[in-house]
């Protein structure tokens, strides 16, 4: 199984993607010369998404803007939390900047320098699987600045080395005119991707885990579906693409959550699994390590657990609207006196460390459960608690609820219903309450709660429905996005049986939350303002 664990190349001497005086070209004069130069110049691109800067916790820290995560220990950028950040504040925004930045032109110098070797030689099938896995991760980065940045009235910087004759000269990029012209460019480059990669089923044991042809279909999914908050025509175009993943893919729901978060390598790829970063534990070490980041800090004595975000009242109080002790309430949260397994022992849950919340994300907890998880399920590095765990990006579940979505954006709630009745029957064990036609009520709440904790950004979906021309998912987004988040607070935190009280979030106690239109986006980070002497405009709103 393919793991992206460390690349020395790419990972030094290369500029800031906005630098004015880049410190230089990254390239090196010859390589590409064999298939293993092809493959390790592509690792490298993997292994930015793995880092803690991206996938392993830094991307969820904005998440406390919506009203399902609190931070579990003290955090200084509570102003992201409460819409308050702008330009100059110090987040971890800035650091996801740079990294996806750092990938684009990284992954640019593949694509450049193998369609010039192209021109001279044909291609080894390694050598094109590369190209395309290039294409994908600079799509894949690119779609993460483009929405999170980028408006109709201007786009995010973006350049395509392959674009110039020669050598790029790695000036500033120029910003788009539009994010709608980011999203175009990013469907082009799935698109190159597309006929360039394997299919998932082709691949062997040592290389699964890559990119392969369904996932860049599921990212042009996600790009259509972000991208029809401002062209509602590209809704039609999201069910198109989950069509041809159900069909083409034969993407399908696997039979359980369980199986979706297992830790054993036969479960990792199953029916649902799209894209994700897989992790194997152990010594090496390899993935995520956000299952570490959001256990309980210090494991109850038994590994070093980061606790740094948890679950609010709010989410749970969502969960529990299926019913007391629904399968996806019970594998998505541990509440106070509920059993689970821990190294090998079955314990009732409490959290004693911290700020106070109540409960503790149980999505990433299986491979927690073995009697020496150290010896190949966790990291036995704690300072680095990456776990035997396939963290999902996309997953087949998601794309049916975009397609919901669309289907009820395009006046076809029936077909909406269907496929929410299909994610709500594995969750619950029986159907909808409501019958058909599906509601905007029922997809926020599904959408809510088979995602929660997972990387799909549910603040954006807020963002974005906030935006909506229909009155009904504007009214709920606009009630969460101006909510303070509540907790469990319990008179004795060691006690599993303990009486609680349920109240506003201790950091925010305080607080006030307002959440307006141009927020949908994040400010430039300050400095690359200063750097781009003038060529990057701040988005509106920020100045």
């Amino acid at each position: 199984m393919f793991l992206a664990i460390s690349a020395a190349l790419l990972t030094s001497s290369c500029s800031d993607f906005l630098d004015v005086q880049p410190e230089g070209n990254a390239t090196i004069n010859a390589y590409f010369l064999n298939d293993q130069q092809a493959i390790d110049a592509v690792d490298g691109l993997y292994e930015r998404f793995h880092q803690e800067a991206l996938y392993g916790r830094e991307l969820f820290w904005e998440q406390g803007a919506a009203c399902d995560v609190v931070w579990g220990r003290t955090r200084d950028y509570t102003d992201l939390a409460l819409f308050k950040n702008d330009a100059s504040s110090s987040t971890p925004l800035n650091g996801i900047f740079e990294t996806l930045y750092k990938v684009m032109a990284r992954s640019n110098w593949v694509i450049k320098s193998l369609l010039d070797k192209e021109k001279k030689t044909a291609l080894t099938p390694v050598e094109t699987r590369s190209l395309g896995e290039a294409y994908f991760t600079r799509g894949w980065a690119h779609f993460l600045m483009a929405y999170r940045y980028g408006l109709p009235e201007q786009g995010v910087p973006f350049v395509r080395y392959e674009d110039f004759e020669g050598d790029y000269d790695y000036s500033i990029p120029p910003q788009q005119k539009s994010v709608e012209d980011n999203y175009r460019m990013i469907i082009e480059d799935m698109d190159w991707a597309i006929e360039r990669l394997p299919r998932l089923e082709d691949y062997d044991a040592d290389n699964i885990g890559r990119a392969h042809d369904a996932a860049a279909v599921a990212f042009k999914a996600k790009v259509y579906a972000y991208w029809a908050t401002w062209e509602p025509e590209k809704w039609k175009d999201v069910i198109a693409m989950v069509n041809d993943l159900e069909s083409t893919y034969r993407r399908n729901l696997a039979g359980s959550l369980d199986e979706v978060f297992s830790s054993e390598f036969a479960d990792f790829y199953n029916e649902e699994y799209i894209w994700a970063i897989p992790g194997n534990g152990g010594s090496n070490g390899g993935g995520s390590e956000f299952p570490g980041v959001v256990l309980e800090n210090k494991g109850w004595g038994m590994y070093n657990g980061w606790g740094q975000n948890k679950p609010s009242y709010d989410i749970y109080e969502e969960m529990r609207k299926d019913g007391e002790g629904n399968a996806r309430l019970i594998r998505s949260i541990l509440e106070y006196n509920q059993e689970f397994q821990f190294f090998g022992e079955t314990r009732r849950f409490y959290s004693s460390s911290d700020i106070e919340a109540g409960f503790m994300i149980n999505k990433y907890m299986d491979p927690f459960k073995h009697k020496d998880p150290t010896t190949g399920y966790i990291n036995s590095n704690g300072d680095w608690p990456t776990a035997r765990i396939n963290f999902p990006v996309i997953r087949f579940a998601e794309m049916l609820l975009f397609r919901a979505e669309a289907y009820l954006m395009t006046n076809q709630a029936d077909k909406a219903w269907t496929d929410l009745n299909r994610i709500h029957k594995r969750a619950c064990g029986r159907d909808l309450d409501t019958p058909a036609p599906a509601t905007m009520t029922q997809l926020y709440h599904e959408r809510r709660c088979e995602l929660a904790f997972e990387f799909t950004d549910h603040l954006f979906d807020l963002k974005r429905w906030h935006r909506s021309s229909n009155a009904e998912i504007k009214a709920l987004a606009k009630k969460e996005l101006n909510a303070l988040p509540r907790v469990r607070i319990y008179e004795e935190r060691s006690n599993p049986e303990s009486n609680f009280r349920i109240d506003t979030y201790e950091a925010f106690r305080k607080a006030s939350k307002v959440y307006e239109d141009y927020r949908m986006v994040f400010p430039y980070p300050y400095q690359q303002i200063v750097n781009s002497n003038g060529q990057l405009k701040q988005n509106p709103g920020y100045n």
